[in-house]
């Protein structure tokens, strides 16, 4: 039994330095990239951000992709992998928070204008303006697992008035939280923010469309480091020419890498982010080689994920 690292991803940590790490906790595991990937009938893991579309046939005993994140709606919907091959993700602390300092960083440029001093400064403008006061301002965390609650405990200890919003009733100390489809709309129309950490489910593919959009409070900020799909593209440029909402922070768009002729680009109301939010894995690849241990004795393993349910 072997484990092939091979994440599909280029510009992040090499397929070799992931390898070199899971071989740290586990010096008898047999790792291999596809440089030293050898008989491929010997795979039976694999570990990557994105499954390419031809992974399971040339792993014809593969038995567990192993996400080297948290989102796995492009593993559980591929074509062509088979219903006993097995599915699990990571829930690291370092993404985890990598991804609330992102919400809390950009909320905070916009709460103290850090955006029109840039300007003013480059017309030599003294001009002053007091900063949005955060015990006045009302952020909204949408999907509270181990990343949301996280952003929300965060924001809660800056001293912001946090309101959650989750599929299944939760429970957070200091935080307002809501559950339910019904409950949404009442939590957009309060928040000055709203920051999405949703997983890519049939529920929220284009959650935010036309009406969604409309149920937001004027003037407020929607950021997204979830899964792009959340978001109808289209439909939020039209929303943000109205003013609702005010502006938008992606870290996440529909198709990746965003290509230069997206209008995305180029409006005034959208500040984009190349998908970097929760970029450090910090000891997550710890889990990977306990779940390549785990896969060879057969014991339960470590945040597997339900396909029928996608996470």
């Amino acid at each position: 039994m072997a484990l092939l690292v091979e994440t599909g991803l280029s510009g992040w940590l090499s397929n070799e330095e992931i390898a070199r790490e899971i071989v740290r906790h586990d010096p008898d595991a047999d790792i291999r990239t596809p440089e030293t990937l050898g008989n491929a009938d010997e795979i039976t893991a694999v570990a990557v951000s994105s499954l390419q579309h031809d992974h399971p046939k040339r792993l014809p005993n593969l038995q567990l992709v192993q996400k080297l994140g948290a989102g796995v709606e492009t593993i559980i919907n591929h074509p062509s992998l088979p219903s006993h091959v097995r599915v699990a993700r990571l829930k690291p602390d370092a993404p985890a928070q990598g991804i609330a300092e992102w919400f809390l960083a950009y909320i905070l440029r916009a709460q103290r204008h850090m955006t029109q001093y840039e300007a003013a400064q480059s017309r030599a403008e003294w001009s002053p303006r007091p900063p949005t006061f955060t015990p006045d301002t009302v952020v909204g965390v949408l999907g509270l697992g181990h990343i949301g609650g996280r952003t929300a405990a965060m924001l809660r200890a800056v001293g912001f008035q946090v309101m959650g919003w989750s599929r299944s009733p939760k429970q957070i100390d200091g935080v307002t939280c809501l559950h339910g489809a019904a409950a949404l709309p009442e939590l957009l129309g309060r928040c000055d923010y709203v920051c999405a950490i949703l997983p890519s489910t049939p529920a929220t593919v284009n959650l935010f469309d036309a009406e969604m959009f409309a149920a937001m409070k004027p003037g407020s900020h929607l950021l997204n480091a979830g899964r792009g799909d959340l978001i109808d593209e289209d439909a939020l440029i039209t929303a943000l020419n109205q003013g609702t909402p005010g502006h938008a922070v992606l870290d996440v768009t529909r198709q990746e890498p965003l290509p230069p002729e997206s209008p995305l680009w180029h409006h005034s109301g959208i500040t984009i982010t190349p998908h970097v939010s929760g970029w450090h894995l910090g000891d997550a690849l710890s889990d990977v080689a306990e779940n390549f241990r785990r896969l060879k004795t057969g014991a339960p393993l470590l945040h597997e994920v339900d396909r029928q349910l996608g996470y």
